[in-house]
C-alpha cells in the first residue's frame, strides 16, 4: 500500500542533472550569472520532474537570448570631455585606426553616431552630442536621441558636472533607464599636479578631492545619490574602471552580461576571470542541452567533427581574450618582438598541433579530457557524463585564460629569458580551474 511508482531512467537522469545543475550555478554570485534566477529555477524544476524535453527547450531559449542579445551603450558629455577616447578604449581601438571615433577639443558630434565593436557586432556605442551643445530641453533631447534604444547611459565630464548633466540624468531616471557619471582624464590631472607641486603630490588624496568635488556639485544640483567613477581612457586598469565594470555587470539584465563581459578589453585579472566565468556557464548550458551521455568520458575516440568544432571554439576563445592573430601582432609590435617569440610563451598554440614526437591528435585530446576531469571534478563527481567535447572546451578555456593572464605581464616576461617563462607556464596552466573571487559565493 502507498508504494511510490518505480523511477524511470528519464526520472533518474533528470534528478542527477537537476542536482548537478543546482550545484553548478551556486558557484556564481547572483550578479555574475548569465541566466536569470527565474530561468534557472524553471530548468531545474523540469529536470527534477524528469521532463528533459522541456528542460532542453528552456535551455535552448536561454542560449538563444544570450547569443542574440544586443547591447547599446550611450555616451554623452560636453565637447572636450573625452567621449570619443572613452568609446575607442572600450572598443580596443587606437585613435588613428580606421573606424575609430574622431577625437579633438571641438565638438565633432551634433547628431548621434553609432560605432560597432570591431569583434562583436551586437555591441554598439552611441556617441551623443552633449546636451549643452543642443537647443533641446532634457526630455526633448532624449526623444531626439532615441533614448529607448540604449541599455544605459554614460555621462562624462572632464572637470565637474554641470546643471545640464544633472537635468539629463533626472530625465533618464524618470524614464527608468540607468545612467553613470564618469569623470574622465584623471591621469592628466595627476600628471599636471605632480609637475606643479611635486613635493606635495599625493595621488590618493588628489583622487579623493576630485571625487568629492564632483559629488559636491551633483548634490548642490539635487542629485544626492550619485556615484562618480574616475577613469582614464588610456589607463583602463587604473582608478575606478574596475568598479564601473562591476556596477554595470550587476545592473544589466542577466542575458546581456555575457556579451558585456566578452567585449571588455583585457586590463585586469578580474576581467579575465569574469569572462571565463561567463563562458563556463555557457559551455555548461550547451552540454546540458546536448544531453548527458551514459558513457564514461575517458574512453572512446575524438571524431573529425569534434576536432573541427574545437578549432572553431579555440578561435572564438582567442578572440574573447585578446589572443587572436591581429591582437598578437599588435602586442608583438608594441614589445618589439616577433609573433613567434610571443607565442613561445603561450600554451594555446600547442592544443591542436601535432609535434614530431607527439602521439596522434585524438589520443592527445583524450589526455586533455583525463587531465581536466582529474583536476576539476565537476559533473564527474555527481556521476554525470557529457560528450568529451564539452570537457575539451573547458580545458581549452582554462588554457586560454592562463595565456591571457601571462600577457598581462608581458613587459615582465621579456625582461627574462623565454625558457624560464616556459617553465612557469607548464607548471601553472593546469591550475586555472579553481573558483575566482569574482565568481565564488
Amino acid at each position: 500500500m502507498g508504494q511510490s511508482p518505480p523511477s524511470t531512467p528519464s526520472n533518474r537522469n533528470g534528478g542527477d542533472l537537476a542536482s548537478s545543475f543546482d550545484k553548478f550555478f551556486k558557484e556564481f554570485k547572483l550578479d555574475s550569472k548569465i541566466v536569470s534566477q527565474e530561468t534557472i529555477s524553471t530548468i531545474q524544476s523540469h529536470l527534477e520532474k524528469g521532463d528533459l524535453q522541456s528542460a532542453f527547450s528552456a535551455i535552448n531559449d536561454a542560449l538563444r537570448d544570450i547569443d542574440n542579445a544586443p547591447l547599446n551603450i550611450a555616451v554623452t558629455g560636453e565637447s572636450g570631455t573625452g567621449k570619443s577616447s572613452f568609446i575607442n578604449a572600450l572598443r580596443g581601438m587606437g585613435h588613428d585606426e580606421e573606424g575609430a571615433a574622431p577625437t579633438g577639443p571641438v565638438e565633432t558630434t551634433f547628431l548621434r553616431k553609432a560605432y560597432k565593436h570591431p569583434k562583436f557586432p551586437n555591441v554598439t556605442f552611441w556617441d551623443l552630442p552633449g546636451i549643452g551643445t543642443t537647443s533641446f530641453q532634457p526630455q526633448d533631447y532624449l526623444e531626439k536621441m532615441v533614448f529607448r534604444e540604449y541599455d544605459f547611459f554614460i555621462i562624462i565630464c572632464a572637470t565637474r558636472f554641470k546643471i545640464n548633466d544633472v537635468q539629463l540624468a533626472t530625465a533618464i531616471k524618470k524614464m527608468k533607464k540607468n545612467f553613470y557619471f564618469v569623470r574622465s582624464k584623471v591621469d592628466s590631472d595627476l600628471y599636471n599636479l605632480k609637475r606643479i607641486k611635486p613635493r606635495e603630490f599625493n595621488k590618493d588624496e588628489i583622487l579623493q578631492k576630485i571625487r568629492n568635488d564632483c559629488v559636491k556639485h551633483l548634490m548642490e544640483a539635487n542629485m544626492s545619490d550619485a556615484q562618480v567613477f574616475l577613469v582614464s581612457s588610456f589607463e583602463l586598469s587604473d582608478y575606478d574602471f574596475q568598479s564601473l565594470e562591476t556596477t554595470l555587470l550587476r545592473e544589466l539584465p542577466s542575458h546581456k552580461r555575457h556579451i558585456f563581459m566578452q567585449y571588455l578589453p583585457i586590463v585586469t585579472e578580474a576581467t579575465i576571470d569574469r569572462k571565463r566565468d561567463c563562458l563556463r556557464q555557457k559551455v555548461w548550458l550547451e552540454a546540458i542541452k546536448a544531453g548527458a551521455s551514459a558513457s564514461i568520458p575517458l574512453v572512446g575516440y575524438i571524431s573529425d567533427n569534434d576536432v573541427e568544432t574545437l578549432k572553431d571554439t579555440l578561435t572564438l576563445y582567442r578572440s574573447y581574450f585578446g589572443l587572436d592573430d591581429i591582437s598578437l601582432k599588435t602586442i608583438a609590435k608594441d614589445l618589439n618582438v616577433s609573433v613567434e617569440k610571443l607565442k613561445a610563451n603561450l600554451m594555446f598554440p600547442h592544443l591542436l598541433s601535432v609535434e614530431k614526437y607527439d602521439e596522434p591528435l585524438g589520443e592527445k585530446l583524450l589526455k586533455y579530457v583525463e587531465k581536466f576531469c582529474s583536476v576539476s571534478g565537476g559533473p564527474i563527481a555527481a556521476g554525470i557524463y557529457f560528450r568529451k567535447i564539452y570537457y575539451l572546451k573547458n580545458y581549452f578555456l582554462d588554457t586560454v585564460v592562463s595565456d591571457a593572464k601571462v600577457l598581462l605581464k608581458k613587459e615582465e616576461i621579456f625582461k627574462d629569458p623565454v625558457d624560464s617563462e616556459q617553465t612557469y607556464l607548464h607548471t601553472n596552466v593546469g591550475n586555472e580551474n579553481g573558483k575566482s573571487d569574482t565568481s565564488s559565493s
